[in-house]
C-alpha cells in the first residue's frame, strides 16, 4: 500500500475508529514526563522566556516548524504547526495555552502581598506526581493542558491521520499579566497585548475556530469576562500630628488614611449589589463579574509626623460580554459623591469580556462533544462559572470574532486520566474540525 492509498483509508475512519486510533499512540508515560518537565521550568509572569524555549525546542524535535513571535525579545510567543494536507479544504484551529503562572514575584515586593512562608511553598513553582494525581499551580494554571494539547498533535502526527485545514500549536507569555500601571513601566510589566493578541496580529494564524487550552473539568464554554482596574483618590488634609483631634466618626476623621475604612464599606456594599445585578446567564455559560480590592496605597512611611492627603484604592471590577467601563465608572462616582467624599476615579487598565456567537460556535462545541465522549468523559457539559468568570484567552479571539472556547482537564489535581483523555479529545477534536470540508471555496456553509 503506497502513502496515498494509507492516507485515503485513514481519512475514511469512523469517529471511534480515529479516537482508537489516536488513544493507542498518546504514550501515557512520555505525557507525564513532558508535564513534569514543562511545569517544573519556573516560569512567572514577566520571565516565560525558558519555558518558551522548552517549548519551541520540543516542538522542533517533533517536527512541528515552530517560530517565536514577539513584541518582546524574551516574553514570544511559540507557534508550531502541522497539516494543510488539502489545500483550500478543511477548517483551521488553534489550540493555545499560557506559559506563565500566577504567583510570587521572588523579589522585595513580595512582602507587599505574602505573609511570611507563603513564598517559599513549593507549590508556586514546582509541579508534583503522587499516587497517579498532578499538584502544582504550572500544572493546574496553565502547562498542564499545554502538554495535552501537543501530545495531541504528536498522537495525530504519529498516527498518521490526515488533517485537511491547518493546526495551528501556540503558547503565550502574559495570559495572567501583570500590567503597565504606576512606576510598573518597562518589558517585564506589559500584560495581555503581548500575549495571544499580539499572536494572533503578528503570529502567521488564520484559524477558523480557536481553544484555550486550560483546566474546566471537562466543561466547555465560549464566554469570559474581562475587568477595569480602578484607582480611587480619596482627599483629606494631612494634619501635624500633635494637633490631631479624633473625632467620633471615621468618616469625619481629616485623613483619608482613615476615612477609607467608611469608604471600603460603601464600596463593598455596592460590590454585593453590582455582582448580583450584573451576572449574565448565556449559551455560553454563566459570568458573575466579581468586585475585588487589590491593594491600598497612602502616606509615606519614611516621613512620618503627620497623616495624608490622599489614599488610593485600586479595585478590580469583572465586566461581563454585556457591560460597559464607562457605566461601571458612573456607578462608582455615584458611591462617592453619595457617601460625601471628596477624590477622584479613573480607570488605570480595560479589558472588555467577549463571547462567542451562539451559531457560529457550534460546529466547534459538536466536535468537542463527540470527542469526550469518544475519549470516554461523556457528554460536555456548560462548565462552572468561575471558568466564564474570568479572563482566559479565548476573550482574544471572540474579540475578532473567530468562534474561541475554553475547554480543558480537571483544573485542581488532575489525575494522569484526566489528562490523557484531555490529550485524546484534543486530538480528536482538531480530526473533526480540520477535516472539515467547504461546500463553496471561498463561502461558508450556509
Amino acid at each position: 500500500m503506497n502513502n496515498s492509498q494509507q492516507q485515503n483509508d485513514l481519512s475514511r475512519l469512523t469517529l471511534e475508529e480515529a479516537a482508537d486510533v489516536i488513544r493507542s499512540h498518546v504514550d501515557r508515560e512520555e505525557l507525564t514526563a513532558l508535564i513534569l518537565e514543562l511545569c517544573n521550568i519556573p516560569s512567572p509572569a514577566g520571565f516565560e522566556k525558558a519555558a518558551g524555549d522548552y517549548v519551541y525546542e520540543w516542538m522542533q524535535n517533533e517536527g512541528f516548524t515552530p517560530k517565536r513571535v514577539g513584541m518582546v525579545e524574551d516574553r514570544f510567543n511559540v507557534i508550531g504547526k502541522i497539516g494543510g494536507d488539502r489545500p483550500g479544504e478543511g477548517k483551521n484551529l488553534l489550540f493555545t495555552s499560557h506559559l506563565d503562572t500566577e504567583g510570587p514575584q521572588y523579589n522585595w515586593r513580595d512582602s507587599w502581598k505574602y505573609r511570611p512562608g507563603s513564598v517559599e511553598r513549593p507549590e508556586w513553582l514546582e509541579a508534583r506526581l503522587e499516587n497517579g494525581v498532578f499538584s502544582g499551580r504550572p500544572v493546574e494554571n496553565d502547562r498542564g493542558p499545554m502538554a495535552c494539547f501537543l501530545m495531541a498533535a504528536k498522537a495525530l502526527k504519529k498516527a498518521g491521520l490526515p488533517l485537511a485545514g491547518s493546526l495551528y500549536l501556540t503558547a503565550c507569555p502574559a495570559e495572567i499579566g501583570p500590567e503597565h500601571v504606576e512606576e510598573f513601566q518597562g518589558p517585564i510589566y506589559h500584560g495581555k497585548e503581548i500575549g495571544a493578541q499580539y499572536m494572533m496580529t503578528h503570529g502567521g494564524v488564520a484559524p477558523d475556530y480557536a481553544i484555550a487550552a486550560e483546566g474546566t473539568d471537562f466543561g466547555i464554554s465560549w464566554l469570559s469576562c474581562g475587568h477595569v482596574n480602578f484607582r480611587i483618590d480619596l482627599y483629606g488634609e494631612d494634619v501635624f500630628t500633635p494637633l490631631l483631634e479624633h473625632p467620633p466618626l471615621l468618616r469625619d476623621h481629616p485623613s483619608p488614611l482613615v476615612m477609607v475604612a467608611p469608604l471600603i464599606e460603601a464600596i463593598q456594599q455596592w460590590a454585593v449589589v453590582y455582582e448580583k445585578e450584573n451576572t449574565y446567564h448565556a449559551p455560553g455559560g454563566t459570568a458573575v463579574p466579581k468586585v475585588q480590592i487589590a491593594a491600598i496605597r497612602g502616606g509615606d512611611p519614611h516621613l512620618m509626623g503627620s497623616g495624608s492627603e490622599v489614599c488610593a484604592v485600586y479595585l478590580e471590577v469583572n465586566l461581563t460580554p454585556r457591560q460597559s467601563v464607562a457605566d461601571v465608572q458612573r456607578q462608582l462616582e455615584k458611591v462617592l459623591f453619595q457617601e460625601g467624599f471628596e477624590g477622584k476615579i479613573e480607570p488605570i487598565v480595560y479589558r472588555q469580556g467577549f463571547e462567542a456567537d451562539a451559531e457560529q460556535v457550534q460546529p466547534l462545541k459538536a466536535a468537542i462533544g463527540t470527542a469526550s465522549t469518544a475519549a470516554g468523559r461523556g457528554e460536555t457539559e456548560i462548565a462552572h462559572p468561575i471558568y466564564s468568570s474570568m479572563w482566559r484567552d479565548h476573550n482574544v479571539f471572540n474579540m475578532y470574532h473567530i468562534p474561541a472556547v475554553t475547554y480543558g482537564p480537571s483544573r485542581f489535581r488532575p489525575t494522569v486520566d484526566d489528562m490523557v483523555d484531555a490529550a485524546v479529545a484534543y486530538a480528536v477534536t482538531a480530526w473533526q474540525i480540520c477535516n472539515q470540508t467547504h461546500p463553496n471555496p471561498g463561502k461558508e456553509a450556509d
